[in-house]
C-alpha cells in the first residue's frame, strides 16, 4: 500500500491582525520537489508561481481560525484548530500527517507527527507553507485597501515599526488582535 503523506503548516501566528491560516498538502508524483522551499525564503512572485504549480499537482486544502477564535482560544490553540480544519478538509485521507513545529492538533484516527523546521526539510510541509502564505497574504492585501495607513499589504499585519507607529497614531481597527501584547499595551498602557 502506498503511503500518502500530507504536510501541514500555518501562517499568521505572529501577525497583529486577522485570522490564522493553515494548509494541508498531499503532493502528486509528477511534482518536482526540488522546486519547493519554506515560503519565507521565497519572493512574493515566486510564492505565487509555485502556489499555482502546487495546486495543479497536489491535493490541498486550507483551514483558518478567525480573529474571534484567536482571542477566545489563544494563538497556539487557534493555529492548531486551523491545522485540524485543513487536515479534515482534504479530499483524500493521508496515511500520515507531518506538521511543522513542535505541537500537533488533536484529531482521532490520524497518524500525526510534528517536525521541527519541517518547512525546510519536508517538501509537503514547504508546499503547505506556500499555499497558506499566499492565501493569507491575498486576504490581508484585500483588507489593506480599506486600511491603507497601516501598510498591511507590505507587512502582512506583523508588528513592524511603521505598523506600530500607525496604530499609535490612528488607533486599533476591528481586525487587530486585542489580546496580543503590542495591541493590548497600546489599549491599556497601565
Amino acid at each position: 500500500m502506498k503511503i500518502l503523506t500530507a504536510g501541514v503548516d500555518e501562517v499568521g501566528r505572529g501577525s497583529l491582525i486577522g485570522p490564522v491560516y493553515a494548509a494541508a498538502v498531499i503532493l502528486k508524483k509528477n511534482l518536482d520537489k526540488k522546486k519547493l522551499k519554506d515560503s519565507k525564503k521565497l519572493t512574493k512572485k515566486n510564492r505565487e508561481i509555485l502556489e499555482k504549480y502546487i495546486k495543479k499537482n497536489s491535493y490541498w486544502s486550507i483551514g483558518s481560525a478567525s480573529l474571534k477564535e484567536i482571542e477566545k482560544l489563544n494563538i497556539l490553540n487557534a493555529s492548531l484548530l486551523a491545522m485540524k480544519r485543513a487536515i479534515k478538509k482534504l479530499n483524500i485521507k493521508p496515511s500520515r500527517v507531518l506538521i511543522d513545529g513542535n505541537k500537533i492538533p488533536k484529531i482521532k484516527n490520524y497518524n500525526l507527527k510534528y517536525v521541527i523546521k519541517g518547512d525546510e526539510k519536508i517538501p509537503e510541509i514547504s508546499a503547505a507553507s506556500i499555499i497558506a502564505k499566499v492565501a493569507r497574504d491575498r486576504l490581508i492585501t484585500k483588507m489593506s485597501k480599506k486600511f491603507t495607513k497601516y501598510a498591511w499589504d507590505k507587512n502582512a499585519g506583523y508588528g513592524t515599526k511603521l505598523h506600530l507607529i500607525a496604530i499609535k497614531k490612528f488607533g486599533v481597527t476591528k481586525h487587530h488582535r486585542k489580546t496580543f501584547g503590542p495591541i493590548h499595551n497600546i489599549l491599556s498602557p497601565n
